[in-house]
């Protein structure tokens, strides 16, 4: 699916609910169970790739890098964390350029100060307003024709600045160039209901981080409100965490002579297999073994 595909599925009255990606397996076992477009994370990207938090420690050649082998390795489009676009807006350039050429959807790009940091942590910074429209403008304008990648404008100043100052940037991200807006970080419902509202008829993104400072509501609500995507970017990784933390546990116990009370939930291995695949490896052996 191309920026112009992803940008009609948004303008169904149905919103589209995007499941975090943060490694080839978490990619594949959402590519698998036909989900609309996938996210990729910033923060699982990190972790798992680097093993470090989302803090703005990540470059460019780190995250394209993964966005040309998610791409690569799935059929359902991708909408990808460009961070702030690394740099000036000479960079803003070369990563729109990068993101789209490695077959990102989208790229979200965000108004925080260098170093970044993760939007439902504390210490976040946002640049001028008219510093990130000109980023968005950039952004807009390096694709290689128009919606060949969507351009979502991230603003955070909802947590240091206040809510109204977030909603004056979001209405200049969209003067400036931006297809989908991304109000980072509302606090209550009626908050989210007055961004539907203040933005009705705009792409807009909601952020669902569980632990987060956003409240998590239903899809059908959400949709009510006037929201297209809803991303859960930590579903998946907080998921594998508990599941891994419980399975390796159970070896803990087991290595130490210990009779476990129970074993943990895992996947069939064939199946796993198959998912991963494996059948063209087994194909191929058939066809040219000796």
């Amino acid at each position: 699916m191309t920026g112009s595909q992803l940008k009609q599925r948004l303008a169904e009255p149905r919103i589209c609910c995007l499941p975090g990606i943060f490694d080839f397996i978490s990619l594949k076992v959402a590519d698998s169970m036909g989900f609309d477009a996938l996210y990729m994370t910033g923060y699982g990207t990190v972790a798992s790739h680097l093993g470090l938090p989302d803090a703005g420690l990540a470059t460019y050649s780190d995250m394209v890098g993964r966005v040309q082998g998610f791409c690569a390795a799935t059929r359902t489009p991708i909408v990808c964390d460009g961070d702030t676009g690394y740099g000036g807006l000479l960079n803003v350039d070369h990563t729109v350029r990068g993101y789209e050429k490695a077959g990102a959807a989208a790229i979200q790009l965000e108004d925080q100060e260098f170093p970044k940091k993760c939007g439902h942590t504390p210490g976040r910074r946002v640049i001028a307003m008219e510093d990130m429209a000109a980023k968005v403008k950039v952004a807009s304008e390096a694709r290689s024709q128009a919606d060949s990648i969507l351009i979502i404008a991230r603003t955070d100043a909802r947590t240091s600045l206040g809510l109204d100052e977030a909603l004056r940037r979001g209405e200049r991200y969209l003067r400036a160039g931006a297809d989908i807006l991304f109000i980072e970080s509302p606090e209550t419902e009626e908050e989210l209901a007055t961004i539907g509202r203040t933005f009705a008829g705009v792409p807009l993104v909601v952020n669902n981080v569980e632990g987060g400072r956003t409240p998590i509501l239903p899809p059908q609500d959400l949709q009510a409100m006037g929201f297209s995507m809803a991303i859960y970017p930590s579903l998946g990784f907080l998921a594998a965490g508990h599941a891994l933390r419980e399975a390796y546990q159970h070896l803990q116990g087991r290595a130490a002579f210990q009779t476990p009370s129970s074993t943990p939930a895992l996947d069939d291995f064939q199946a796993f297999s198959l998912m991963m695949g494996f059948q063209r490896v087994w194909d191929f052996d058939r066809r040219h073994a000796e």
